[in-house]
C-alpha cells in the first residue's frame, strides 16, 4: 500500500474547503474506503470531523474501489460512463456517498494559486492552463481522427467500418452464388443419371 500522506493532504484541503462536504461525511465517521488505482492502494478512515485520515492494513475496509489509471480522466472530465468501468464493493450507502463527492468536489485551483500570486496573476494563469489543456485536448483528438482516416483511407492497414460490411455483403453473395451452383450441378448430375 502506497504511504498516502501527501494525497491526504490534499483531499483534506478539498473536504475543508467545501464544509458541506464534510457534513456529508460527518456520519460515516469511522468506516474506511480502499481505492485501488492500476498498481497503487489508497485507504483513508472517515473522523468525526468528516475529513479523513490514512488508514493502516489491519482495518477493516468498509467500502472497496478499483479502477484503471485510464478512467481517470474520464473521470475528470465528468463522463457519466467511466462509472461502469469501475468496480465497487461494499458499504451502499457509503459507496453512494463518496461516488457524490467524487462527482461534485473540485478544486478551486485559482483560490489556492491567488493566496501566492495574487488574484489577477492567479486569474490569468488558470486561464492559460485551461486554455492549453483545451487546446492539447483538442490536439490530441485531431490527431487521433488523422491517424484513423490515413490508416482507413490513404494506407489501409485497418479497414473501415464500410469497407468491412462490404466485405461480409460479398462473401455473402459468393456463398449463395456457390450454394446456388452446388444445387445446379447436382440436379444436372441426378438429371444425366436418370436419362
Amino acid at each position: 500500500m502506497m504511504e498516502p500522506r501527501p494525497v491526504t493532504a490534499m483531499l483534506n484541503h478539498l473536504l475543508r474547503s467545501t464544509p458541506v462536504a464534510m457534513e456529508r461525511l460527518r456520519p460515516f465517521a469511522g468506516r474506511t474506503a480502499e481505492f485501488r488505482v492500476g498498481p497503487f492502494t489508497f485507504a483513508w478512515t472517515v473522523q468525526t470531523t468528516g475529513e479523513v485520515t490514512a488508514a493502516g492494513k489491519e482495518v477493516t475496509r468498509d467500502l472497496e474501489v478499483q479502477l484503471s489509471p485510464f478512467v481517470l480522466p474520464r473521470l475528470a472530465r465528468g463522463d457519466e460512463s467511466a462509472m461502469r468501468d469501475v468496480s465497487i464493493k461494499g458499504d451502499a450507502q457509503f459507496a453512494q456517498e463518496v461516488s457524490f463527492l467524487a462527482k461534485h468536489l473540485k478544486w478551486d485551483a485559482e483560490e489556492d494559486l491567488s493566496r501566492v500570486v495574487g488574484d489577477a496573476a492567479a486569474h490569468r494563469a488558470v486561464n492559460t492552463a485551461g486554455t492549453a489543456a483545451r487546446w492539447a485536448g483538442d490536439a490530441v483528438l485531431r490527431t487521433a481522427q488523422g491517424a484513423a482516416e490515413y490508416w482507413t483511407e490513404e494506407r489501409p492497414l485497418i479497414a473501415s467500418r464500410v469497407k468491412v460490411e462490404d466485405f461480409k455483403r460479398g462473401v455473402t453473395e459468393l456463398r449463395d452464388a456457390i450454394d446456388r451452383l452446388d444445387a445446379r450441378i447436382r440436379r444436372l448430375g441426378d438429371s444425366h443419371r436418370a436419362g
